[in-house]
């Protein structure tokens, strides 16, 4: 990808292969687009992303904002490391009942041991629903 912050040329559809079998297709998350400097995907807002109230829940928005953002990072490695979340935040601003929500992560920092990332999650009319922070640890692949 010329231009752009990922080392690895990788497509959506390779990404979300990798997620079968996972929480990833449990909750119907699929990645949708990589850009020069972004990860974006999105989530369905229905009984599998419900809380009791009816509200998308709040976990299920982190997951979503672990994915972008893990996958995302780990993106900018080499094979022979790995990143793994070490702390996550998330601001539900705004609940939302049913439909689709799309996140997409950005870097704030991309270090040789340590990333930051920023994930935005919004509704089908770009209010935003959540704001997280990830932070994630490169380590060596083993």
């Amino acid at each position: 990808m010329t231009g752009s912050i990922f080392r690895t040329d990788i497509s959506p559809e390779a990404l979300n292969a990798s997620g079968r079998n996972t929480a990833l297709q449990s909750l119907g998350i699929v990645i949708t687009e990589i850009g020069p400097d972004y990860v974006r995907g999105t989530m369905p807002v229905d009984a599998r992303t419900h809380q009791p109230y009816g509200l998308l829940h709040g976990g299920a928005s982190v997951l979503l904002a672990e994915t972008l953002g893990s996958t995302a990072g780990n993106l900018c490695v080499g094979e022979d490391a790995l990143c793994v979340g070490i702390e996550i935040n998330a601001n539900h601003v705004q609940g939302v009942r049913e439909g689709t929500v799309t996140g997409t992560a950005r870097p704030l920092h991309v270090g040789r041991s340590t990333q930051v990332w920023e994930i935005r999650i919004e509704d089908e009319r770009g209010r935003l629903v959540c704001i997280s922070r990830l932070t994630l640890a490169v380590v060596p692949r083993r």
